[in-house]
């Protein structure tokens, strides 16, 4: 079969291989128990502050945030400090990581997960890798975050960072279409 010259042009084979990872982030599958009247989902069995399905992490903070339909909040990131990501499956968020680690083996790679979006599950985002999300979904989208730092908002004692939403490009954000 033979395309036009335009068709020929665009024409281009989509990748359904792996996608890339960056060293240091890990997903957690979870389970949920699901019953007529609901479900629940363990998030983190403790330790002694530990989870061990996180090797060398150990829980110091839990954080809950809302984003608001559409909304965006990119990118930051840690010189210390892990997080561990959580987002309902009833919600749908569009997480972004770039691994900015200089001299790292993962340095520069880009990784996108849809978080929620009837899945149960963590993501461990280490030091230096920039991360960063967006609400796809039609109502407030909620993260519940694990960390292994107290969070401060002095200067002198801050461990997060911003880089522009636009880091690496704005249609790093652009929902798949094809």
């Amino acid at each position: 079969m033979d395309l036009t010259p335009h068709a020929k042009r665009a024409f281009q084979i989509q990748s359904y291989g792996g996608a890339p990872s960056i060293d240091g982030v890990e997903i957690v599958e979870l389970k949920r128990f699901a019953d007529d009247g609901g479900s629940m989902t363990e998030l983190a069995r403790l330790m002694d502050g530990r989870l061990p399905a996180l090797a060398g992490f150990t829980l110091r903070q839990i954080n809950y945030s809302e984003l608001e339909p559409g909304a965006l909040k990119a990118f930051h990131l840690h010189q210390r400090q892990t997080d561990v990501w959580y987002v309902p499956p009833s919600d749908r968020m569009l997480l972004v990581l770039i691994d900015v680690r200089e001299g790292s083996k993962t340095e520069a790679t880009r990784m996108r997960l849809t978080l929620g979006a009837g899945a149960s599950r963590l993501v461990r985002v280490p030091p230096g890798v920039a991360h960063g999300v967006k609400n796809l979904g039609q109502a407030a989208g909620r993260i519940i975050y694990f960390t292994d730092v107290h969070f401060s908002p002095e200067p002198s004692t801050c461990d997060e960072g911003r880089l522009p939403w636009d880091y690496a490009g704005p249609k790093i954000w652009d929902v798949t279409r094809g």
